[in-house]
């Protein structure tokens, strides 16, 4: 007998079967944790001595002072197995709110340091990894829809290409031309020169011509246009000084809010779905009606949680205007007029941004180099939530691209290789033969089957993500937790680099679970409770 219905329309028991497994999960990983961090305690107590540095200093009173203040603090009278318990101890605290994670060899508190250090590597990762799932999605579906392109082949030079250049190459070659390169031209006038002009005409001509599937030549004039138009945009661009204070004004919003509600429309519901298309329509005009006031309004005392509850409106404004057209799938509707509102949203909040840049960039402590090559932040920064949003941007730009660029490769080549493989599926061949339209057989059927095995990937490439964010911090000098961790090896000190293990394991273990959770949403056949 089937059980009662929730008002999502999910059976209780498949609640409840849902709440068992996370339970288990959580009490698995719980045990992972647990011995994966008696494991590495073990090894890093073995690794060597952390009382060398104190032998080593010459005055003897000094020198045994140090020996026995840090034999105290760091509990090395102790066996490592009993010591690593005294170290769960200090980190079971975390569930009353009294974490501990011990004393570095300085006397320093780790806990203290973690704290700082943590927010900013997890920014770092973060930023990288959500940049890196939207292209690297978006570029390999693009590329198995387009196989054996020359957009295809191109993609697959490039993504060979970053996915052998190890890390710290990659961020100095983004430091020198990059930013170091970019702050020159942007001193010097950021004029772009005729060669320049040609270079970047030609470069987005023969992108447009091949992603196309279409006659060679109706492909050679869209390419041609595409030209044109960049060609143009780059004159202005360089004529007017557009780098140098940039916004988009409510022209341009006009243009990008329609452009972005066709497309959602057309990738959601399609374009013959006139009530979607009149929800997402409806929505971009009450948002460039709103464009003005939300310049004003975001004069006024701006913070981030303000930011997110105006975003939250707005995706509730594209809800009720998709309800509100009616049809047949007012959900349908609703969802998208919701994503129409957050694309504007975005392009609103770049807007603003673009607005704050010239006021940021000629700041006495930027000095007119706004792209930096150093440091999360800038100090003694003074501004409002638009320059300090613009410099955190700023400074986590090439840091994200060196992350972000080694995990596109990844994540486009497993997502090309996972559409290919679902688009010779028998069931896709059906779908196509009963009429269905290529956007409702690649979105509603092959898209979201193809997205199950690279969900695995992702969550590896999350944990994976933090080991390199140790070199990336490295090269771009930020103090963050991968300095915690090398300054910890590098002294033979247990409690930094067990600090940052056990965040780097509990990334791993949540990542991994909410995987397993994503597959039963991705696919209905799968349970979890199977």
């Amino acid at each position: 007998m089937l059980g009662s219905q929730t008002p999502t329309g999910i059976s209780t028991e498949e609640h409840g079967t849902l709440l068992t497994f996370i339970i288990r999960r959580i009490i698995a990983g719980f045990f992972i944790v647990l011995g994966a961090t008696f494991i590495a305690y073990i090894l890093v107590a073995n690794a060597g001595d952390p009382l060398t540095n104190a032998r080593q200093l010459q005055d003897p009173a000094m020198r045994e002072n140090m020996i026995k203040s840090l034999t105290t603090s760091l509990h090395l009278d102790v066996n490592p197995v009993a010591r690593y318990f005294l170290w769960l101890r200090g980190i079971g605290g975390c569930f009353v709110g009294a974490c501990d994670f011990g004393k570095n060899i300085q006397q320093g508190d780790v806990t203290s340091d973690l704290g700082t250090y943590m927010g900013t590597s997890l920014k770092l990762i973060f930023s990288a990894i959500a940049l890196a799932i939207i292209i690297g999605l978006t570029v390999g579906i693009v590329t198995a829809l387009k196989q054996y392109s020359g957009f295809d082949y191109a993609v697959t030079f490039l993504t060979f290409l970053f996915f052998s250049l190890p890390v710290f190459w990659v961020g100095i070659v983004l430091k020198d031309l990059v930013a170091i390169k970019f702050n020159n031209f942007l001193q010097a006038g950021a004029v772009f020169t005729t060669a320049w002009i040609v270079i970047l005409a030609l470069f987005f001509g023969l992108l447009a011509y091949s992603v196309q599937s279409a006659p060679f030549l109706r492909k050679l004039t869209i390419a041609a246009i595409v030209a044109a138009v960049v060609a143009l945009l780059s004159w202005y661009i360089s004529s007017t000084g557009w780098l140098l204070d940039p916004k988009l004004g409510i022209i341009v919003i006009a243009i990008l809010s329609a452009a972005i509600a066709a497309g959602v429309t057309t990738l959601t519901a399609g374009l013959a779905n006139k009530k979607a298309l009149y929800s997402a329509l409806s929505t971009a005009a009450v948002g460039v009606a709103l464009y003005y006031p939300l310049l004003s309004f975001f004069h006024s005392g701006m913070n981030l949680w303000k930011l997110l509850l105006l975003l939250v409106i707005a995706i509730v404004v594209g809800i009720a205007v998709g309800y509100l057209w009616g049809g047949d799938d007012k959900a349908l509707n609703a969802r998208t007029g919701a994503l129409t509102a957050l694309g504007i949203s975005i392009i609103i909040f770049i807007d603003r941004l673009m607005r704050a840049w010239y006021t940021y960039s000629n700041n006495p402590e930027i000095g007119g180099r706004p792209l930096a090559t150093a440091s999360p932040s800038t100090p003694n920064l003074v501004g409002d939530f638009w320059i300090q949003s613009l410099d955190t941007l700023t400074h986590l730009l090439l840091p994200t691209i060196t992350l972000m660029l080694i995990s596109v490769a990844g994540h486009s080549r497993y997502a090309r290789a996972s559409m290919l493989e679902v688009l010779n599926q028998d069931y896709i061949r059906t779908a196509r033969s009963k009429g269905l339209t290529e956007r409702t057989v690649i979105m509603r059927h092959a898209f979201r089957n193809a997205l199950i095995p690279i969900t695995t990937i992702i969550a590896f490439d999350i944990s994976g993500l933090l080991g390199g964010a140790v070199v990336t911090e490295r090269v771009y000098g930020w103090t963050a937790m991968g300095t915690l961790f090398q300054n910890g090896l590098q002294n033979t000190d247990p409690n930094p680099v067990m600090a940052f293990f056990l965040v780097n394991a509990i990334l791993a273990v949540l990542c991994n679970m909410l995987a397993d959770i994503s597959y039963a949403a991705l696919d209905p056949r799968i349970r979890v409770g199977s």
